[in-house]
């Protein structure tokens, strides 16, 4: 048995990934030392970060198409299949990105000892990233905080993570991923004992957690679920390498050969990878709005531990799967090749019959909207024409606030209904950047409040929403719709004709704005009566 993980060759071993050269210098050798230029740092990290926004692995949207043809696939599968595979194919324009949410630029590196650079390293990395979030129309979503309490949209996206280790390798290695809010969100740790550690009670856990993980961060999910490790920090980094797909090279420990004393300490377990699809395909969330398809594939790692603990995580990368590996050696600069054609895979989808739904018009008052929206129940699809508010955590608590002070809400608030989003940089010469909805659960705790004011009576976001919620809906006769999470460059190209900064400006994405939308897509999600589609 190895004194320690090898996590390098976890991760490069059976690499088979396509790579493309960028026009950039590798590394130098030189007097039995490699040189690096800067340069060539700040250039793959500002590409990497470009491409993965735009861009996927062709697996991923091999798989997309295949929800399409599964015998078990919903309509409100197939419905969301294809926008996602319309939305691929308007990103690969490299406009408006895959996502509203770019994410956090987190990026690994295996640096060889032998380098000579003179430069803070992590910084040109984290630097080069900078530029693409400030020239690419993404989104900057970091904050900074100025006190325990208070905090700052940075206006670049920045800080990045970027994690660098030694490696005694003659090439550098990087693995580039943006992660999302919501994807992060549901990332569970657990602190478990050896009585979990048999089938019978393996499955009951995830017979228990993985319908936990519910629609609000945008599936169908890449699941991972990361068993042991030699601490809770460690099990967590496995996790995020699992569900970006960095493992997928590690053995199986159901083939045979396979060692009693594997001095890898670090293993596959694709058995109980087919149990997490099933109990996911069982769950009926579907890939949004009821159905089969929670998840697209499953990551199971298993990892050496201390006796006395047990850290169990379980987590997933979303629909917007951005993930691309690099490396730097002699020959150059090497990064992944992404499918730059999106369009052949929507040609080979079938001709099923996808209903277009109930137009509605939102430009009335608001109970009028309400009676016509009291005849629709959940799993209903509507279009939308007409105009939103749009508003999010930072809003809802500058309006929460308002209502502390003594204050009223302002009528803009109360006359239309709400989406929760935070759009990306609008491209020169369009009405907005890519947008979607936010996870609809973080804005529970302000509704009935709201409500009882004579807001938030039509609500529009993404995932499930509490007890709580449906209750008051039924309470007020108001409803929640529900918008395809990680279609928001189709959303912004097709849906929205037009916005308008109206309150807050200062919260950067997170102002508060107008918006008309056109054919906007939602399904009823909670409707009037309290009646949920999907059950928490």
């Amino acid at each position: 048995m190895k004194a320690h993980i090898d996590l390098e060759s976890a991760v490069w071993d059976k690499d088979n990934t396509p790579y493309r050269r960028l026009d950039l210098e590798g590394l130098v050798r030189m007097d039995g030392v490699f040189k690096l230029k800067p340069e060539s740092l700040w250039g793959l990290s500002r590409q990497a970060f470009h491409d993965i926004s735009f861009f996927f692995r062709p697996g991923h949207l091999s798989q997309l198409a295949a929800v399409w043809a599964d015998q078990a696939t919903s309509q409100a599968d197939r419905f969301v299949a294809q926008s996602l595979l319309k939305n691929a194919l308007i990103a690969s324009a490299g406009v408006l990105p895959l996502c509203q949410d770019t994410g956090t630029a987190c990026v690994a590196a295996w640096r060889p000892e032998g380098i000579l650079s003179s430069c803070d390293e992590a910084e040109f990395i984290a630097q080069g990233a900078r530029e693409a979030y400030v020239s690419d129309n993404l989104r900057f979503s970091q904050v900074c905080p100025t006190s325990l309490y208070q905090e700052f949209d940075t206006g670049d996206n920045m800080p990045a993570q970027v994690d660098i280790q030694f490696s005694n390798q003659d090439i550098y290695r990087f693995l580039f991923i943006a992660k999302g809010g919501g994807s992060s969100n549901k990332s569970f740790f657990y602190q478990e004992t050896k009585a979990l550690l048999n089938p019978a009670s393996l499955a009951d856990f995830l017979q228990r957690e993985i319908p936990k993980l519910g629609t609000s961060a945008c599936p169908p999910y890449h699941l991972a679920l990361v068993i042991g490790g030699t601490s809770p920090e460690y099990n967590l980094k496995i996790l995020k390498l699992a569900s970006a797909g960095a493992l997928d090279g590690l053995a199986d420990c159901n083939q045979g050969g396979f060692s009693q004393q594997p001095d890898s300490g670090i293993f596959r377990d694709k058995l109980c990878e087919e149990l997490m699809l099933k109990i996911a395909r069982e769950s009926k969330l579907g890939a949004q709005f009821g159905g089969a398809h929670l998840a697209l594939d499953a990551r199971v790692i298993r990892l050496s531990r201390h006796a006395a603990s047990l850290p169990i995580s379980l987590g997933l990368s979303c629909n917007a799967h951005r993930n691309a590996r690099a490396y730097i050696s002699q020959a150059g600069v090497f990064l992944e090749s992404l499918e730059k054609n999106p369009a052949s895979y929507l040609e080979g989808l079938g001709t099923a019959a996808i209903p277009r739904g109930k137009t509605i018009e939102l430009d009335r008052p608001m109970s009028e909207l309400l009676a016509e929206l009291s005849h629709f129940k959940p799993g209903d699809l509507l279009r939308l024409n007409g105009s939103l508010i749009v508003a999010r955590d930072a809003a809802h608590a500058r309006l929460a606030a308002l209502l502390d002070s003594g204050g009223e809400l302002p009528p803009w608030f109360k006359e239309h209904p709400v989406i929760y989003a935070g759009p990306a940089q609008t491209p020169p010469g369009m009405a907005i950047g890519s947008f979607g909805p936010t996870t609809a659960g973080r804005m529970d705790v302000y509704v009935e409040r709201f409500m009882e004011k004579g807001a938030s009576l039509v609500m529009i976001a993404k995932g499930n929403r509490s007890a709580g919620v449906s209750s008051a809906c039924a309470r007020f006769g108001a409803c929640y719709l529900g918008t395809i999470g990680g279609a928001a460059a189709l959303i912004a190209k097709e849906h929205i004709l037009s916005q308008e900064l109206i309150a807050y400006p200062e919260l950067g994405m997170e102002a508060v704005r107008l918006v008309r939308v056109h054919e906007l897509p939602a399904f009823v999600m909670v409707d009037s009566r309290g009646k949920e589609l999907l059950h928490r």
